[in-house]
């Protein structure tokens, strides 16, 4: 029994033993992208203090397509919109009006519209 049990833990070790990389489809440019939203400063019912650029008017909408499929929600509208702001180079949303729609269309059971002015501020540490 000892006689076996050596080789076997030789065999079962050297497998763990070689060069092994790991591949992901994710990179650090993704992992930016994902997160830029979280840059961008919401201003919901209050205006930045201080001066601000506008850089234009920005919408995200959340769509649920099928009837199985988590319903549309103010809150991913809003990090669409917040995403749009961020890709014309915004650091601030004012937030317009968020609404669910009523009515249901050919593409969306259900849906959900953000509009905002992108903007750009002096100073990202009021609100």
């Amino acid at each position: 029994m000892k006689k076996m049990l050596i080789p076997a833990l030789v065999i079962l070790l050297s497998g763990c033993a070689g060069e092994y990389k790991f591949n992901s489809n994710l990179s650090g440019e993704a992992i930016n992208d994902y997160f830029k939203a979280s840059d961008v400063i919401v201003y919901e019912n209050s205006l930045p203090s201080g001066n601000f650029e506008r850089k234009g008017l920005v919408e995200g909408e959340s769509c649920q397509i099928a009837k199985n499929d988590p319903p549309a929600s103010i809150v991913e509208a809003r990090t669409i919109a917040r995403r749009a702001a961020a890709d014309k180079g915004a650091n601030g949303l004012i937030i317009k009006t968020c609404f669910l729609a009523s009515e249901q269309t050919p593409l969306c059971v259900s849906s959900a519209i953000c509009v905002g002015q992108a903007i750009n501020t002096v100073d990202t540490t009021t609100h």
